[in-house]
């Protein structure tokens, strides 16, 4: 399979955190979430990948090319929306096109038109004056206006409302329609990423824990509750990590059918990829 970016034994230290040889790829025609914790790296990661940090060490490959080697029509093959509005906000739309379609090779001035028109943007209105959501709206416009490969998002809807964020997700799955088209999306908001991902990548403490399918995930894993005379029974190898919760023991497992029929008088239930994460983060590990 393809792979529209491929990080390989990438390495950044701080003084205080070390990004720690981090390995994945972004399947061509996929949505890759990655997820994590407040400070875990998602963001450092995301910069590295960008070009916009020095890693220590690493390979990083976008689209069939090295980072340190990609040339201008590639970099424009790649579209990137942070969570933070990029561009002046004296501006309104239509100015704000005009600049932007110097700077690309490819601008289609249409298709942006017709972007904020679905979206329901003000066209001839100063940015300064949109909220938030309408300002998200519109990096996205713009991403997409310049027909990019690639999409790499950093938490683009985080603090939105439920329908504008709606309305981003709907975006996204039409992107990678065509199975040409590929997304990174970094963020916190798990439930967007259960609504869209393929895959999740899980990343905690500058180290990758996982790169799984998200179906394998919402599939698969299970929460198993039970009692501390039933924990102390239970084979530790059957765990992926526990923690006690006031009066119940609380255990991931990773193939909750399995660990039902294997402990019929405990309560297994599906496991959500927050509360995933959460049992990683918070929880024990043998």
């Amino acid at each position: 399979m393809n792979a529209a970016l491929t990080i390989t034994g990438l390495t950044k230290k701080y003084n205080h955190f070390t990004l720690d040889h981090i390995s994945f790829s972004i399947p061509s025609g996929s949505i890759v979430g990655l997820i994590g914790e407040n400070g875990a790296g998602k963001t450092t990661t995301v910069n590295a990948m960008l070009g916009l940090i020095k890693r220590d060490s690493g390979k990083i490959t976008i689209l069939g090319q090295d980072l340190d080697k990609l040339d201008r029509a590639t970099k424009g093959k790649v579209g990137v929306v942070f969570d933070r509005f990029s561009f002046s906000e004296e501006l309104t739309p239509i100015r704000l096109s005009k600049i932007v379609g110097e700077i690309y090779s490819i601008w289609d001035q249409s298709y942006f038109m017709n972007l904020l028109s679905r979206l329901n943007i003000p066209a001839e209105k100063k940015i300064k004056a949109f909220s938030k959501g309408m300002k998200a709206k519109l990096s996205m416009a713009v991403a997409f206006a310049h027909r990019p490969q690639l999409l790499i998002l950093d938490e683009v809807t985080s603090g939105l409302d439920p329908i504008v964020r709606d309305d981003i997700l709907d975006m996204l799955l039409e992107f990678v329609q065509d199975e040409e088209h590929s997304i990174l999306i970094s963020s916190h908001i798990t439930s967007d990423l259960e609504k869209v991902a393929d895959y999740i990548v899980f990343i905690h403490a500058g180290r990758i824990i996982f790169c799984k399918p998200k179906d394998e995930l919402l599939e698969h894993y299970g929460i198993m509750k039970c009692g501390a005379a039933q924990f102390e029974e239970i084979d530790k190898n059957d765990m992926v990590a526990y923690r006690r919760q006031d009066y119940e023991w609380q255990i991931l497992v990773a193939h909750r059918e399995k660990a039902a029929k294997k402990y019929p008088k405990a309560m297994v239930i599906p496991a959500t990829i927050d509360e995933i994460m959460l049992l990683y983060v918070k929880g024990e590990h043998e």
